[in-house]
């Protein structure tokens, strides 16, 4: 018979398994109370079928009491006494929502009062378990979603699409799409800590105040952080609550490591981003492990506007009828690995190639060439650029060469800047090997073998290059982009 002793044991056992696993709390939970009873247990769920039971209870036990479980799930009856055979069987609803579950206990005697007593608290005590399930699965969905949502948000500012970003939010916009300008921080941290610091940060909304904060689809261990800044002022006080915190992580973990990029208008995420990635590659060379990106104007800011547009807009033409994923696609792979593209998009890393196929042999390139890949990406760039006002292209204008764009004064000026940390702050052998690296497809193995060097000492060459150049080599971007044309300039400069 129960005695209060069985009642603490019964409150002991919710108190411990508080914030552990429902589903098997459940099962041991039913199997103590048959055991206390001497009884078979059932909880059968709104469904009919049996979620857990006590393991000799008979399945067509269950099926011969169909027509009571089904008042009592229903809500017509709170609980029911009757006997199926020799058995003493006793029906009770749980919960609120009908149709309900129902506790079934089995016994070759009758129930006492406390028995009964004891059977119905331990189904209240099931329900608790199973709405603790119930909600922690919500908080796990709702999670998710909020996840996707902004990592939706960010991917629309990586395209300039403000809009877009406001109307994928239904109404409940991040107040970060209210700022006028944003900086990109870019934590490196280990990829299980990712989650918490998310979670750490978060609001009720799903956001992080006035800032985002995204998983990286691409880079396990990178966490992206969106912080608006107001347009009078680039100073931490004036960020949105997320720059000083995230400094004091790297400060405190000496495995972290941030880039932070210029405050840019929200349409121009995409070169933030770049910027920050250009930063953590500074950052993760230098003792603070905190680097804030200073650099150069792009290249294709720098060219005769007309003439570039002319030229970019002739390279492009046979793709400029292809679909937008494939358009999408060979942009992407211009910025990070092929996985990466096909993991960001959700698709194979097969489908991804043969886009990419598409492209190369329209324009006759090889895009395993780091040179294909620059050029490319230049003329991208370029189209991507407003013609300066006033200015139109309705007239058409003659072609122009690549070769001749690159043979501006601006852009031999811009070339010699970008490679003369490299010939102040080393001997010409991280030159010599950045040059034989490009020659080799960026192919660190190949490389050495050229350099009768290992690969280890080409990649440490690399790691050198990045900290003088301030920009990401080690990783496909725009770093490799810039040396390429970079050597491409002042081998034809005078």
């Amino acid at each position: 018979m129960p005695t209060p002793q069985v009642l603490d044991e019964l409150l002991r056992r919710l108190r411990l398994r508080a914030g552990l696993d429902a589903e098997g709390d459940v099962q041991a939970l039913i199997d103590w109370l048959g055991r206390q009873l001497r009884a078979e247990i059932a909880l059968v769920d709104r469904a009919g079928g049996v979620e857990v039971s006590t393991a000799r209870l008979a399945p067509d036990l269950l099926a011969g009491l169909q027509p009571v479980l089904t008042q009592v799930s229903s809500g017509q009856l709170a609980a029911a006494a009757t006997q199926f055979g020799v058995f003493h069987v006793r029906c009770e609803a749980l919960g609120r929502s009908v149709p309900r579950p129902v506790l079934v206990v089995v016994s070759p005697l009758p129930l006492t009062r406390e028995a009964l007593a004891l059977a119905s608290h331990a189904g209240a005590m099931a329900e608790v378990l199973r709405r603790a399930r119930q909600a922690d699965d919500l908080a796990l969905r709702f999670q998710q979603a909020a996840a996707r949502l902004r990592l939706a948000v960010f991917m629309a500012l990586m395209t300039g699409e403000l809009t877009l970003a406001r109307r994928m939010t239904a109404g409940a916009a991040p107040p970060l799409l209210d700022a006028e300008r944003l900086r990109i921080h870019l934590l490196r941290c280990p990829p299980s800590d990712r989650g918490r610091l998310i979670d750490a940060y978060q609001d009720a909304s799903g956001y992080h105040g006035r800032g985002l904060m995204v998983r990286c689809p691409v880079y396990d261990d990178h966490l992206i952080c969106l912080v608006p800044t107001e347009q009078d002022s680039d100073s931490d006080s004036a960020d949105g609550g997320l720059s000083a915190p995230l400094r004091a992580l790297v400060r405190d973990n000496p495995h972290y490591a941030l880039g932070i990029s210029a405050p840019v208008p929200l349409p121009a995420t995409a070169q933030a981003y770049d910027q920050a990635r250009h930063a953590l590659a500074v950052a993760c060379h230098t003792p603070e492990r905190v680097a804030d990106y200073h650099g150069r104007p792009p290249l294709a800011g720098l060219l005769p506007a007309r003439q570039a547009l002319a030229w970019a807009r002739d390279f492009l033409d046979p793709i400029r009828e292809f679909p937008r994923l494939t358009l999408d696609i060979t942009s992407l792979c211009l910025h990070f690995p092929r996985s990466g593209v096909a993991r960001l998009l959700g698709i194979s890393r097969n489908t991804v190639t043969a886009h990419l196929r598409r492209v190369q042999d329209a324009l006759g390139l090889d895009l395993q060439d780091p040179r294909s890949r620059a050029e490319l990406a230049l003329a991208l760039a370029i189209t991507g650029l407003p013609l300066p006002d006033g200015d139109t292209v309705a007239e058409p204008l003659p072609t122009p060469s690549v070769d001749s764009l690159l043979s501006t004064e601006a852009a031999i000026s811009w070339a010699h800047a970008f490679l003369q940390p490299l010939r102040l702050g080393t001997d010409r052998t991280v030159y010599q090997t950045l040059r034989v690296w490009i020659e080799a497809g960026t192919d660190a193995q190949r490389a050495g073998r050229s350099l009768g060097i290992s690969r280890t000492t080409v990649r440490a060459h690399l790691r050198i290059a990045e900290q003088l150049l301030k920009r990401s080599l080690l990783a496909p971007g725009p770093g490799t982009h810039e040396l390429v044309h970079a050597f491409r300039i002042v081998d034809r400069a005078p």
